[in-house]
């Protein structure tokens, strides 16, 4: 996390096997993960509010049923850091200060520029969570491991609707 908050913070007690010092690394890395995945969302209802176009209609709706996938998903990323003894760092202006996301590019509403910048937004956190993988298991934390695989996965489904969009761009 930028602001090192949760590094700081206490570790709550858990019958989880995990060393403390691996618990503390893997909850900053599910933090981060939700600052990603929060911001993801916003990303995304902003393209479903404000995509115009042709494809308007079927645009409007597949925004809105990827967002509504990502929310399950910034729940389970959070219900892990907690259920590893920390605090789930997921406001909204917790997540505006971690995320790692560029910011959506204001002003754009035609179809496929929407499209661009949201699939630009899927692929940066699908590959961040692949990142992740590799840091929860050399902690030892293959669960944490496992829901990083199964989210990227998820997220790289997605990210195949919209690429299908935009012929190879």
């Amino acid at each position: 996390m930028k602001n090192g908050s949760e590094s700081k913070a206490k570790l709550l007690k858990t019958r989880i096997d995990l060393p403390e010092a691996a618990r503390r690394t893997v909850v900053d890395l599910l933090n981060q993960q939700l600052a990603n995945l929060s911001d993801l969302f916003s990303q995304t209802k902003q393209a479903h509010w404000n995509v115009k176009g042709p494809q308007f209609w079927s645009l409007h709706k597949l925004f809105d049923e990827l967002a509504g996938k990502v929310v399950e998903q910034t729940d389970e990323i959070a219900e892990r850091a907690t259920a590893l003894g920390g605090v789930a760092q997921g406001t909204v202006r917790m997540a505006a200060a971690n995320s790692k996301l560029t910011e959506f590019p204001s002003g754009i509403s035609a179809g496929m520029d929407v499209v661009k910048a949201v699939a630009d937004a899927f692929g940066a956190v699908a590959n961040s969570l692949r990142a992740a993988i590799d840091v929860a298991d050399e902690q030892g934390d293959a669960l944490t491991a496992d829901l990083f695989t199964q989210i990227a996965r998820e997220l790289d489904g997605s990210l195949y609707f919209l690429e299908s969009h935009l012929n190879g761009e």
